[in-house]
């Protein structure tokens, strides 16, 4: 079996690593194996941290609709429980929007809120 040099596939490897690597500092850009360290680490932060704001943007927006509903007298858990029973399908991010920028359509989303919790009740 003849042999295999490894060069120009070597070559390709390095640079793809090395331009992955453009803009770190030092010899975390330039020399080979301090940028594959580095660009590995910063990979599994990428792939951690994607996963991590999801869950943050989701508290955040949970924060902002339960500020919103407890300035109109009302807890978040039932502001969300009386939407669902009202029938009204919004998700948090849009919630939370309307809570911060449009704080009229969301007194008037409290109000559906209510009725949909008396009715609710009334029914139970």
């Amino acid at each position: 079996m003849p042999r295999v040099k490894t060069g120009p596939y070597r070559r390709r490897r390095h640079k793809k690593v090395i331009k992955q690597a453009e803009g770190y500092w030092g010899k975390r850009s330039i020399w080979y194996r301090v940028a594959r360290e580095n660009v590995m680490r910063a990979g599994n932060y990428a792939y951690a941290h994607r996963k991590t704001r999801k869950r943050e943007f989701r508290a955040l927006w949970i924060a902002r609709i339960s500020a919103g509903a407890r300035s109109h007298g009302m807890r978040y858990s039932d502001f969300m429980n009386g939407l669902r029973k009202a029938g009204v399908v919004l998700d948090r991010k849009v919630l939370a929007h309307m809570a911060v920028e449009e704080p009229e359509t969301f007194a008037q989303l409290v109000q559906v809120a209510q009725r949909g919790l008396a009715t609710a009740a009334g029914v139970a």
